[in-house]
This record gives C-alpha cells, sequence and structure tokens, in this order.
C-alpha cells in the first residue's frame, strides 16, 4: 500500500496472507486491483507532472529571450534543439538505474538498493564529464550546421556552450531522478523541478535584463538561470536520497562505499545505453521527418511544427503511464511476483488509453481552434487541422506501445523497445516519403503513415511483453530458467 502519495511501497509488503511458498505468484485479486490502481496513479501523475513543467523550462527561456529580438530568439532556439536530442538520450540512461533500484526494492534487498542509488550517482559524475568537455569544445561547429546567420551562431554556441559545459548536474539530476523512482517515489523528483522552474523564471528574467540587482549577460542569461536552477533542484534531489526514500539511501556508508564498482556501472549502462540509442534513434527520424516536410513548403512545414508541439504534451500521460509501469514491473521482478507485475502493466496500459483516447477526441474536435491559438495564417491552419485530425487517430495505439515497452523495459530487456520502436519509427518516416511520392496528400500523408505502423508497433511490444512475463513466471520457480536481462 502507498506509504503516501507518490510513493510506493516495495510489493512485497502487500503479499497476501494466504501466500505461504517464498516465490509464490498468483494473480492480482479483485480486493487487490485497487490497491495496483493506486500504485500506478501514485507514480504515473507526477511523471506526467514533471515532463510538463520540464517542457514549460523550455518555453519559458524562449519566452524570456524573445524581448532581445529575433536573433536571440533563432540563437536560443537552435542550442534548445540540439540539447533537446541531448536530453533524451541522457533521460534514458536513467533507465538502468531505475530497473535495478525497482528491482533490488522489490526484493526487499534495501541495502543493495542504497548501493545502487549511490554507485549511479557516482558514475553519472564520471561519464557526464567528457561530454561537458565535448559540448564545451564542439559547440560552435554544432551550431554552425544549422547555416544561420553569425549573430545567430553566436547566441546559439553560448547558449550551448554553457548548456553542455554544466551537463554534469543534468546527468546527475536524471539519474538520482530515476533512482528514486525505481523506489517507488515519484514525487519529489516532480518536487524539485517546480522548484526548479520557479528559481529558473526569476535568475532567468534577472540574468536576460540584469534586473534584481543581477549582471545582464543577454540571452545566454537564460542558460546560466536554468543551470543555477537545476543546480538547486540537484541539491534537494541528492539531500532525500542521502537521508532515504522507502528504506532506500545513499548516505551513512563508508568512503570505500564510494569507489567506482565497473561491474555496477556495467549492468547500468547495459539496460540504460539501448533506451538512450532508442531515443536518439527517435529524434533523428523526426529530424528526418521535418526534412522531408521542409520540401512541402513553408506553410505545410509550420503546420507540421505546430502540430508536433501539440504531439508532444498528448504524449505526456502515455510517458507518465509507461514510467510507472517500469518501476513496478521491476519491483514485481524483485519480490518475484510477475503477475502482479503485468496486472499493474494492464492498468497502466488501460489509463494510458483512456487519456490518450480522450486527448484525441479534443485533436479532432478542437483542431481549428487550437492551430488558431499559433497562428491565424488559413493556410497553416487547415494543413495543420487536418495534420492533427490524423495524429488523434494514432493517440490510442500509441497509449499500448508506450506503457507496454516501459513494463518491457522493467523486466530488465531495454533492446526490444529499441529495435521496435526505433526501427518502427523509421520506418514511418520512409513511409510517410514513400506516401509523398506516389499518392501525395501532404502533411496528412506523413501523420498517416505512423497510423499505419503504430498498431503494429503496439501489438509487436503487447505480444513480447506477455512473453517476457511467461518466462518469468517459469523462472520464478527454476532460477535457470530465468530470461536474458535479469
Amino acid at each position: 500500500m502507498s506509504t503516501e502519495e507518490g510513493r510506493v511501497a516495495p510489493y512485497a509488503a502487500t503479499e497476501p496472507a494466504n501466500t505461504t511458498t517464498i516465490g509464490e505468484t498468483t494473480p492480482a485479486t479483485g480486493a487487490e486491483q485497487p490497491v495496483l490502481r493506486r500504485r500506478v496513479l501514485g507514480l504515473a501523475w507526477p511523471v506526467i507532472g514533471e515532463n510538463l513543467l520540464e517542457t514549460l523550462l523550455g518555453i519559458v527561456d524562449t519566452l524570456l529571450v524573445a524581448g532581445l529580438g529575433a536573433a536571440a530568439i533563432a540563437g536560443v532556439g537552435s542550442g534548445l534543439q540540439v540539447m533537446f536530442f541531448v536530453l533524451a538520450a541522457l533521460a534514458a540512461l536513467s533507465i538502468g538505474s531505475s530497473v535495478l533500484v525497482a528491482q533490488s526494492y522489490g526484493a526487499k534487498d534495501l541495502r543493495h538498493a542504497g548501493e545502487l542509488g549511490r554507485q549511479s550517482l557516482l558514475w553519472s559524475l564520471i561519464l557526464s564529464m567528457p561530454l561537458a568537455i565535448a559540448g564545451l569544445l564542439l559547440a560552435g561547429p554544432i551550431i554552425r550546421l544549422f547555416g544561420v546567420e553569425p549573430e545567430v551562431a553566436r547566441i546559439g554556441a553560448d547558449y550551448l556552450r554553457v548548456s553542455m559545459g554544466t551537463v554534469v548536474v543534468l546527468v546527475a539530476l536524471f539519474i538520482g531522478g530515476g533512482v528514486l523512482r525505481g523506489a517507488g517515489d515519484s514525487r519529489t523528483p516532480m518536487v524539485v523541478t517546480a522548484i526548479a522552474n520557479v528559481i529558473n523564471v526569476v535568475l532567468a528574467y534577472g540574468l536576460i535584463y540584469g534586473h534584481l540587482g543581477m549582471p545582464r549577460l543577454g540571452a545566454v542569461g537564460s542558460a546560466w538561470g536554468t543551470f543555477l536552477a537545476r543546480a538547486f533542484a540537484l541539491a534537494l534531489l541528492v539531500r532525500a536520497l542521502w537521508i532515504g526514500r522507502n528504506g532506500v539511501r545513499v548516505g551513512g556508508a563508508r568512503i570505500a562505499a564510494w569507489r567506482p564498482d565497473l561491474r555496477v556501472a556495467d549492468r547500468i549502462l547495459r539496460l540504460g545505453i539501448p533506451s538512450a540509442l532508442e531515443q536518439i534513434l527517435i529524434s533523428a527520424a523526426f529530424f528526418a521527418l521535418t526534412v522531408i516536410v521542409a520540401r512541402l513548403g513553408t506553410e505545410t512545414l509550420a503546420a507540421q511544427r505546430i502540430s508536433f508541439t501539440a504531439l508532444s504534451f498528448s504524449f505526456l500521460p502515455g510517458i507518465g503511464f509507461a514510467i510507472a509501469a517500469t518501476a513496478l514491473v521491476g519491483q514485481s521482478v524483485g519480490a518475484r511476483r510477475i503477475l502482479e507485475g503485468a496486472a499493474a502493466a494492464r492498468i497502466a496500459t488501460w489509463w494510458a488509453v483512456i487519456w490518450m483516447g480522450a486527448i484525441a477526441v479534443l485533436l479532432i474536435l478542437l483542431a481549428n481552434p487550437i492551430m488558431h491559438l499559433f497562428t491565424d495564417d488559413p493556410d497553416v491552419v487547415r494543413i495543420g487541422a487536418a495534420g492533427l485530425r490524423t495524429v488523434a487517430l494514432q493517440q490510442p495505439f500509441w497509449g499500448v506501445m508506450f506503457v507496454q515497452a516501459g513494463a518491457t523495459r522493467g523486466t530488465g530487456d531495454t533492446r526490444f523497445p529499441l529495435i521496435v520502436t526505433g526501427g518502427g519509427v523509421w520506418a514511418s518516416v520512409l513511409l510517410a516519403l514513400l506516401l509523398l511520392q506516389t499518392v501525395g496528400g501532404g502533411l496528412v500523408s506523413v501523420w498517416a503513415a505512423f497510423l499505419i505502423t503504430s498498431p503494429l508497433m503496439a501489438a509487436l511490444h503487447w505480444r513480447h511483453f506477455h512473453h517476457r512475463v511467461t518466462l518469468l513466471r517459469a523462472a520464478e520457480h527454476e532460477p535457470k530458467l530465468a530470461p536474458q536481462g535479469l
């Protein structure tokens, strides 16, 4: 049962009284369903809120910089586009820590879960150092790849240099959040993200324009404001981990316990790298899609960017329930009660489908008003509204795909989601190109390609997770039958 909203106790703590055999696995009973539902919602809603707040962080930076003129907006926008790519990969690396901590937490091995959290933070520092150095050295050349004007390139490079140079804080923030979610606490990461947002608004405003007694740094002030806000959030996160959440703590250990352990790094990276590669493939595919759409004209490109913004918000429920499924399935694997994890994944899937289905209805009914929020150009509104309605039809399938992929990651398998989701999105891009060259159709054909592939991806993820459940059920009684990834 939840110790408090957003913090979830181990599966073993709710073991039925009639369970007498260690490792015995039974389906969730009707009485246990409300408990599982609270677990799912208790983990999912803070993740949805956290991702929404993280999205707003970039929007606030753009709005504050807007007062400096078009060159500042374009420069910061170029830097943010690179950072979104980096953020996707770095956030995925936290999957490894989250899954391993969740499995130890479910097994009630809280000491080992704390050790994993400690090593995760340590390795986040070690692994992010080269990335920070590369960012400092390559910020200018990366921005110049966009082919922007010299003033825009200068602003973008300055922004990216600060953002990448301080990436150590960002990596630790992601990894620390993954550790807490693995231990059943998704509320703390959301709270510290909310605090970071408030601090970011004050610091960015002051540092950009020289208000509140701060130096005037121009557009790069937004990067420094974001860094300082995230650094404070990291301090709060580390404090929470040091004190402990749900019995998992990184503090109180001997100095020797902070020595890097290559075996732990190997386990974390074996799970995290495929997830990071998956996000890189997806980001690269959507970049390629933008290049394809740009050939259709300025109005279509503008409509595609607006529809993609709406799409990014519609993904939030699916991502939230997917992360909840990862943590809860991981805990059930550790507790050797995989059927409870499967039941939690099923509940999470239904909730994701309900939420994203509701969003689909809104997109269909309000496509024109949504487009009018961004532009008054009738051609852009017409093209974008048609694209939004096509996107809406895919929402339930994406809900299934997100959560079932997240559940699979919870079992310790991050390679299958990499293959199916990464490969599936690229197949959609290639199919979109084929449709445009054969039947035309503009933006509708582009999103129709995803409508063709998304049901297949959802079905493959569903089938694979249930195959993993079958293998894990057998392994609960015969450990030698455990699937790879555990």
